[in-house]
């Protein structure tokens, strides 16, 4: 007769390999997976990005709005619609020196 074995059974090295091998899934999920951590970092940065786009674009729109108003029928600038009028037809006074 054998004596006792010094090596485990090949059942409990298969248990140990599937433990090992869920673990290992998990792990690399909880950093890689659609929620994990990386897509958590990245996620942040573009809400960042798109937070700074939006102040911008909102400036904008206040600038243009701002423009609007001056030249509306209740608001209306008359030397804001002179520059205008300039710019867009390229009209220029005598007495005016253009540095472009």
């Amino acid at each position: 007769m054998t004596g006792p074995s010094s090596s485990p059974p090949v059942g409990a090295a298969l248990l140990l390999m599937v433990a090992v091998a869920i673990t290992s899934y998990f792990a690399f999920a909880a950093m890689q997976g659609d929620h994990g951590l990386f897509r958590r970092v990245q996620t942040r940065a573009d809400i960042e990005a798109l937070q700074t786009r939006k102040a911008e674009l909102q400036a904008e729109l206040d600038r243009l709005t701002n423009l609007t108003t001056r030249l509306s029928d209740t608001s209306l600038d008359l030397d804001l619609l002179d520059e205008r009028a300039r710019l867009v037809l390229g009209y220029v006074r005598a007495d005016e020196v253009i540095i472009h």
